[in-house]
């Protein structure tokens, strides 16, 4: 049986789409791919259609390090409306429960529950409506059926939480924090301490790890460059146009320290060979730290990246995620 080609070109790079609202973080990968004719791709940590802002969109070998994105910290901004639950507890869920806002409700007081309830490491039960999975099932599907399964709280961490407007039923908040948070959570848990209950009203994300919201191209920015009704030909040279808006297969790890590695070196790592230590990296590297290998650059070809590596006990550079290039194949 043949080997079943791949639709699409292979393009690598890291795309920050602003997502707009009423879309899935999926449809909104998709809508992506195919500006770009990618064959392959994936998104780093959902948005539910409600929300707008930062989804960074992975492209060809850049996938091999979204789950450095998916781990990072976050920051969010959001209003929370006041007395009124919802059992999704956004604003695209049913209303369950309506209850007047205390008349006497102070910016004092919803200062005080952010520093004492929402500072540091907390736990948070999360929404029946994320899409945490239960034996396979994404909680948001069983929750759709009506199913109800129970959600042990977990441990995540608050960086920052603080409010910047207070307008009698809506509060609006900026949140920094670490993966795995779930806004909608902080929200519904501050309108219980309130005493009228909340939910999600707006829900942006602007920052993801190192990437900030001034990096951001939306949808619409993108299709601009792409006319209706350009034939084949033009398109793939548009496409390479499009090319020069990614950020390179390596953007989502690097924090990680890089590293260039010689041409002997650069061998052994691309046939999956370890990489001994100088006297001087020894030092320098943390055992179970990773870095970024990089093949220096040479007379005819520029510095290129290889993947990333895991320091050992034993004084090598081991690699653990190789991008394939055009090159190696």
């Amino acid at each position: 049986m043949g080997r079943r080609r791949n639709r699409g070109r292979a393009v690598d790079g890291v795309f920050l789409l602003n997502k707009p609202p009423g879309i899935s973080s999926n449809f909104a990968l998709q809508q992506v791919r195919r500006l770009y004719g990618a064959a392959k791709g994936g998104h780093t940590g959902a948005l539910d259609p409600l929300a707008t802002g930062m989804l960074p969109i992975c492209l060809g070998e850049a996938t091999k390090f979204s789950q450095h994105l998916l781990d990072s910290d976050k920051r969010y901004i959001t209003t929370a409306k006041l007395g009124i639950r919802t059992d999704s507890s956004d604003a695209d869920g049913v209303v369950v429960e309506e209850k007047p806002v205390p008349t006497d409700l102070t910016d004092t007081q919803i200062e005080q529950f952010l520093v004492e309830h929402f500072s540091g490491e907390i736990e948070q039960v999360p929404s029946m409506f994320s899409a945490l999975k239960h034996k396979g099932q994404p909680l948001y599907k069983l929750a759709r059926q009506g199913i109800k399964v129970e959600v042990k709280p977990r441990k995540v961490t608050i960086h920052e939480i603080k409010m910047t407007a207070f307008r009698g039923d809506e509060i609006d908040l900026e949140v920094y924090c670490s993966k795995g948070t779930y806004i909608r959570s902080i929200v519904e848990d501050l309108g219980h301490l309130i005493g009228c209950g909340a939910h999600v009203k707006m829900l942006h994300r602007k920052d993801v790890g190192a990437f900030t919201a001034d990096q951001m191209m939306t949808l619409d920015e993108l299709r601009q460059n792409v006319p209706e009704n350009a034939d084949e030909d033009a398109l793939k040279g548009i496409q390479v146009e499009l090319d020069k808006l990614l950020l390179p297969a390596w953007a989502a790890v690097a924090d990680l320290s890089a590293v260039q590695l010689d041409q002997a070196q650069t061998t052994r790592v691309l046939h999956g060979h370890h990489v001994s230590l100088s006297e001087a990296q020894t030092h320098e590297y943390n055992v179970g730290s990773l870095v970024r290998l990089f093949a220096a650059a040479t007379e005819s070809e520029p510095e290129r990246f290889l993947g990333v590596a895991e320091v050992s006990d034993e004084g090598v550079f081991k690699p653990k995620r190789l991008i394939c290039t055009a090159g190696d194949q």
